[in-house]
C-alpha cells in the first residue's frame, strides 16, 4: 500500500504545480528613431539643454525664487514625496518576508473533561497523576519560515524594489511638471503685464486723439460721427486693460496656489520685451531624452516590477516549504514552570504545500498580473512615443515662431509709420477719421498679436526643456533630494 499511496501523493503534488494560466504574449516594438524628425544637424548631437539644472537654465533671479518656493511647498510634489516613502515600507515588508519570523509569548489555560470523553489528559509524562481540571502554562519563543524554494519572495522583493525606483521617477515626473507650469505662468504674467503696458501707450494716444477731434469739430473741421469713432475707440481700449487687469489677478493666484501660499502680489524679474531666447537650442539624440524622461523610466520601471509580479504569481502554483521550530517553558502549576529540564519543551515543524482543488485565486492573482504586465507595456510603449512628439512638436515650434516673430515686428513696425502717417494727412484734411482709426485699431491688435507671440516661443522653449527630461536634476532648493 506505501507504494501505490507514494505515487498517488507525486501525482496530485504535481497536478498542484502546474499553472493553469493565460500565455503572455509580447507583441513587437517598433525601432526607435536615432534623431528627431525635426532636428537639424546643429542640434542632432549629444548635447541637450536637459543638462542644464533648472536655475541654471531660467537665468529671470525671479523666477528662479518662485519654482524654489514651489519644490518646497507645493502639496502635489510634497504627495509625491510620500508616494515615495509608501513604496519603501512596501519594499521593507517584502525583504522581511524572506526572513525567518519569531514571536515570544507566554499563554495559560484550563482543560475540564467529559466523564465518559473518550480523551483527556490524566497523567503527566513522568507519570504524575493530575485532576479531571487540568491546568496548562506555557512561555517561549515560535518562529516561522518560508523557505523560497521556487523564487516568489525574491520576485515579489525585485517587483517592490522597482517599484520604489518607480515612485522616484514619479516624484521627478511631478518635479519636472512643477518647474514647467511655474515658468510658464510667470511668462504669461509677463505677457499680461506688456499687453496692459501696450494698451496704456494706445490709450494715451487715443485720449490725445479724442480731445484734437473735439477742437477740429468745434473749429468746423470734424464731424460728431468722428468724435464719436474716437471715442468708441477709446473705450474699446480701456475695456482690453480692465481684461488684462483681470487676467493678471487671476494668474497671480494661480500661481501662488502652486507654490503653496495664499494670494499675494508676484514679484517680477525684466519685462518681457527683454528676457532673451537662445538663438539656438541643443536637443541632443532620442537615447538621451529616453534616459532622462522620468515618465519614461517610471514606464519602464513598473513594467519591470510587473514581470517580477507574473514570476511571482507563477512559483504561487508550486509548493511551499515552510519550518516551525519552537522553544519554551510548559507546565501544569506556576510551581513548576522555571524547573528545568523536567518544564523544557521544544520542536520542529516543517511542512511542504501545494494548491490542488479551488484554486481560482491563485489563477485570478496570475491573471491579473498577466494583464498588468501587457498594460505596463503599452504605457512604456505610450511614453516613448509621446517623448518624441512633444520634442519634435516643440523644436519645430521654436523655429517657426522665431519667424513668426520677426514677421510681427516687422507688421507692428509698418503699422506704426501707417498711424503716423494717417495723422498727418488726417491733419492736412487728405485723410478721413476712418483710416486714422483703422490705423489706431490695427497697430494696437499688431502688438498685442506681437506680445502673444514672444509668450508662446517661451512656452515652447519651457515645455521643450521638460520634454527632454529637464528639471529634476538636484539643486540648492529641490525638494526630496
Amino acid at each position: 500500500m506505501r507504494f501505490p499511496l507514494g505515487v498517488l501523493f507525486a501525482i496530485i503534488l504535481f497536478t498542484g504545480c502546474q499553472s493553469v494560466a493565460p500565455r503572455v504574449v509580447t507583441p513587437r516594438s517598433t525601432a526607435i528613431p536615432t534623431t528627431f524628425s525635426t532636428a537639424t544637424p546643429a542640434t542632432a548631437d549629444t548635447l541637450t539643454l536637459a543638462q542644464l539644472p533648472w536655475h541654471q537654465f531660467f537665468g529671470d533671479s525671479a523666477l528662479v525664487t518662485l519654482i524654489d518656493t514651489a519644490l518646497h511647498a507645493n502639496p502635489d510634489l510634497l504627495v509625491a514625496v510620500q508616494r515615495v516613502e509608501i513604496a519603501r515600507a512596501s519594499l521593507l515588508a517584502a525583504q522581511g518576508a524572506l526572513l525567518p519570523s519569531a514571536r515570544v509569548g507566554a499563554t495559560a489555560g484550563f482543560d475540564r473533561f467529559a466523564a465518559y470523553a473518550a480523551q483527556g489528559q490524566t497523567s503527566t509524562n513522568d507519570g504524575r497523576d493530575l485532576p479531571n481540571g487540568v491546568p496548562n502554562f506555557s512561555m517561549g519563543l515560535q518562529s516561522s519560515w518560508e523557505i523560497d524554494l521556487w523564487g516568489k519572495l525574491r520576485s515579489r522583493r525585485q517587483a517592490a524594489f522597482a517599484r520604489v525606483l518607480a515612485s522616484e521617477q514619479g516624484r521627478r515626473l511631478v518635479q519636472t511638471a512643477l518647474i514647467a507650469q511655474v515658468a510658464s505662468l510667470y511668462y504669461e504674467l509677463l505677457t499680461f503685464d506688456n499687453q496692459l503696458a501696450v494698451l496704456g501707450k494706445n490709450r494715451a494716444l487715443q485720449e490725445r486723439a479724442v480731445e484734437i477731434v473735439k477742437l477740429q469739430k468745434l473749429g468746423g473741421r470734424a464731424t460728431e460721427l468722428a468724435v464719436q469713432q474716437f471715442a468708441a475707440q477709446l473705450l474699446r481700449t480701456r475695456s482690453l486693460e480692465i481684461e488684462a487687469r483681470q487676467r493678471i489677478a487671476a494668474t497671480e493666484n494661480t500661481l501662488n496656489r502652486l507654490l503653496g501660499r495664499y494670494p499675494q502680489p508676484i514679484r517680477r524679474g525684466l519685462p518681457l520685451t527683454m528676457q532673451q531666447i537662445p538663438v539656438q537650442v541643443a536637443a541632443g539624440l532620442p537615447a538621451a531624452m529616453l534616459l532622462r524622461r522620468p515618465d519614461v523610466q517610471q514606464a519602464e520601471l513598473n513594467l519591470i516590477a510587473s514581470r517580477a509580479d507574473v514570476a511571482a504569481a507563477r512559483a504561487a502554483f508550486l509548493p511551499s516549504l515552510t519550518l516551525g521550530p519552537y522553544l519554551g517553558l510548559n507546565a501544569y502549576t506556576p510551581a513548576l514552570l522555571f524547573q528545568t529540564p523536567g518544564s523544557l519543551a521544544y520542536g520542529l515543524l516543517g511542512g511542504l504545500s501545494a494548491p490542488l482543488l479551488n484554486r481560482s485565486l491563485f489563477r485570478a492573482d496570475y491573471r491579473r498580473s498577466a494583464a498588468q504586465q501587457q498594460a505596463a507595456y503599452w504605457n512604456y510603449q505610450k511614453a516613448v512615443q509621446t517623448g518624441f512628439e512633444e520634442v519634435s512638436t516643440n523644436l519645430s515650434g521654436i523655429e517657426n515662431y522665431r519667424r513668426v516673430a520677426d514677421l510681427r515686428q516687422q507688421e507692428v513696425a509698418a503699422l506704426t509709420r501707417a498711424v503716423d502717417v494717417s495723422n498727418d494727412l488726417y491733419r492736412a484734411n487728405y485723410a478721413n477719421y476712418l483710416e486714422v482709426v483703422t490705423a489706431q485699431r490695427s497697430v494696437l491688435d499688431a502688438e498685442l498679436i506681437l506680445t502673444d507671440t514672444r509668450r508662446q516661443q517661451f512656452l515652447l522653449l519651457i515645455d521643450l526643456y521638460r520634454a527632454l527630461g529637464g528639471g529634476w536634476d538636484a539643486s540648492p532648493g529641490a525638494a526630496g533630494e
